[in-house]
């Protein structure tokens, strides 16, 4: 046994790349939370049919990578155009034409679930638009217990040395997700992401004043702080299939 895997737990949290590497061979399945934004535009995406490929850099390979896939490639928030109008913001996709297939680039939910595609597990897609629904899901798949345990990674932000940046709102997503696993024998990490959730009392202002929320108002996205604060909004769960997210 190793601590560091919470072996024993059905549940188990444990943050970032480094989390999700660690705890990705010891688990059944892995939940990947971005909250801002990567997994709630994911979720806007699957609830209009687009299929999500992850990837970790938005640079020429990307572009080489959705050419092997036919998919659209997503871009910066900033270099959107009438004709390339998809990006990481849930606002613009939510507002342009559905594609079918969409790589998606970020470094951080994106490289998680794009590293976690060969490890084993299933990977799921979670945040706080979906969270009930994912726990449902994990709960009817019989995810959670100690034979087959779950792991929900925070995904986390990064510093501007690389190093990982715990952010609030991948917590508050991980753990209401958390909370809507019935029957699961949680680690302790598991049980403070449910109690995080569980205190907030208005998650709208929570989203709105946190750092990572704060950061994307004043670059000018206030609807993607609103829309990942859609708490249960959406019932579809994105699983990972054939190298893209789609609804289960």
């Amino acid at each position: 046994m190793n601590a560091w895997d919470q072996d024993g737990f059905g549940v188990r949290v444990d943050w970032g790349p480094a989390g999700a590497r660690r705890l990705a061979l010891h688990v059944a399945c892995l939940v990947v939370v971005d909250v801002l934004s990567f997994t709630t535009a994911v979720s806007v995406a699957a609830d209009a049919g687009t299929t999500v490929y992850p990837y970790a850099w938005r640079d020429e390979s990307a572009a080489t990578y959705a050419d092997t896939v036919g998919a659209r490639l997503a871009v910066g928030r900033r270099a959107t155009t009438a004709a390339h109008p998809w990006s990481l913001s849930p606002a613009a996709l939510r507002a342009a034409p559905a594609p079918s297939r969409l790589v998606l680039p970020s470094p951080n939910g994106s490289a998680i679930a794009a590293a976690a595609r060969d490890d084993g597990a299933v990977v799921v897609a979670g945040c706080l638009r979906n969270a009930a629904a994912v726990g449902r899901w994990l709960t009817a798949s019989g995810y959670g217990a100690a034979d087959r345990p779950v792991a929900v990674v925070p995904a986390g932000e990064r510093w501007p040395d690389g190093s990982l940046r715990p952010a609030l709102e991948d917590l508050l997503g991980a753990g209401a997700i958390v909370g809507a696993i019935g029957g699961g024998h949680l680690s302790p990490e598991a049980i403070a992401a449910r109690a995080a959730a569980d205190a907030v009392e208005d998650l709208g202002a929570t989203l709105r004043e946190c750092a990572s929320g704060r950061e994307l108002i004043a670059y000018g996205f206030p609807a993607d702080v609103a829309i990942a604060a859609e708490r249960d909004a959406s019932d579809l769960v994105p699983v990972l299939t054939d190298g893209g997210f789609s609804a289960a």
